[in-house]
């Protein structure tokens, strides 16, 4: 090809897309180094990472203890941020941005059960990194102000001072026949002996007479106020 197939730079272009003044060497009209784009960048990316890191280091990980997603969180802040950030720099429509992070909201991890804490969780990543990389009008005081609103609603939720977590445990129960209503007060009394649990209440689900056994779910409040992300599992091949 020759030289003169290529396009010649315009300046209007470089002007839409934000590449209006600036100095210094350049290849083929785009600038090989801004000042203030890349302090934007780094101050941004900074802030971003350290307000993800926070949620997920400090009130995801104490409970959960699970290093993979701990990694897998980190990962997605960083990905999400830079996306959105460096679409959002060349004045791409926002439909865009939407549609990307629409994508990455519907993504299902078929290789494992995740739990709905774990989701939660990777959908405020998301959500956080989406507004630190499109929030480029605002202020920083508000951006900063809508960070700490992410972490106090999550310290709030999380704290065992206004919120009591309730969890769940399905067993299989062979003694048929304390199942009766009449006999739920010497149900809940063996289910409490056997499991060391003190049960909320108790749901008897389905029942097989052929082998006298009876599904049961029951509610209880844990010690350390943990959530269990093998409560509701059942059968071996669910453990990962």
């Amino acid at each position: 090809m020759l030289q003169s197939d290529f396009p010649e730079f315009d300046p209007t272009i470089a002007k839409e897309y934000g590449s209006e003044g600036f100095s210094g060497p350049d290849f083929m009209g785009i600038p090989l180094f801004q000042d203030d784009a890349l302090i934007q960048l780094l101050l941004r990316f900074g802030f971003n990472i350290v307000i993800c890191w926070i949620i997920i280091r400090y009130f995801y990980y104490p409970k959960s203890g699970r290093r993979d997603f701990l990694f897998t969180f980190t990962l997605f802040a960083v990905t999400i941020f830079l996306l959105i950030f460096l679409l959002d720099t060349v004045r791409l429509q926002i439909g865009m941005a939407l549609g990307l992070f629409a994508i990455f909201g519907i993504i299902r991890y078929r290789t494992e059960t995740v739990s709905i804490r774990e989701m939660t969780y990777l959908f405020v990543i998301i959500g956080i990194s989406v507004i630190n990389g499109l929030a480029m009008t605002i202020s920083y005081s508000e951006l900063i102000l809508t960070n700490i609103l992410f972490i106090g609603a999550i310290a709030l939720m999380e704290s065992r001072r206004f919120v009591r977590h309730t969890s769940t445990k399905a067993i299989l129960y062979e003694k048929i026949d304390l199942i009766r209503p009449e006999k739920s007060v010497e149900l809940m009394a063996d289910l409490e002996e056997r499991t060391g649990l003190k049960i909320i209440k108790f749901e008897v689900g389905h029942i097989d007479f052929l082998r006298d056994v009876a599904f049961i779910k029951i509610y209880y409040r844990p010690e350390n106020n943990e959530p269990n992300s093998i409560d509701t599992l059942t059968q071996l091949n669910q453990f990962n």
